[in-house]
């Protein structure tokens, strides 16, 4: 049996992947620089949370598990509170922009 991925799951795998690679590099380079609120213990853990859950929800759409529903349901979840919380910080919107996108796909995949 050949699992098919639909266009609406590439897109998904596509933007989680997207959502990482931002998350992960953004915390690590230009937050560590910066310092300050960027270091702050609760946004950085969001922000490495939210790089795992999108690489973790990229992986079970890619294995073809049917649990997926529910890791994109908590990606969602978790890139939206992380759009958020780089907005507040601000300097960040290529990341509140890759979140967003995220979040958007994930609640498409769950629903």
């Amino acid at each position: 049996m050949h699992h098919h991925q639909s266009p609406e799951m590439k897109t998904c795998i596509d933007n989680c992947l997207a959502c990482y690679r931002e998350c992960l590099s953004t915390a690590m380079n230009h937050c560590l620089e910066m310092g300050g609120k960027h270091t702050e213990p609760q946004h950085f853990r969001l922000m490495m949370a939210c790089a795992e859950i999108c690489r973790t929800s990229a992986h079970f759409m890619l294995i073809g598990s049917e649990h997926h529903k529910h890791v994109c349901r908590e990606c969602a979840e978790i890139c939206s509170q992380c759009a958020d919380d780089c907005e507040r910080i601000g300097d960040m919107q290529s990341c509140v922009d890759a979140c967003r996108r995220c979040a958007e796909s994930c609640q498409k995949m769950a629903a």
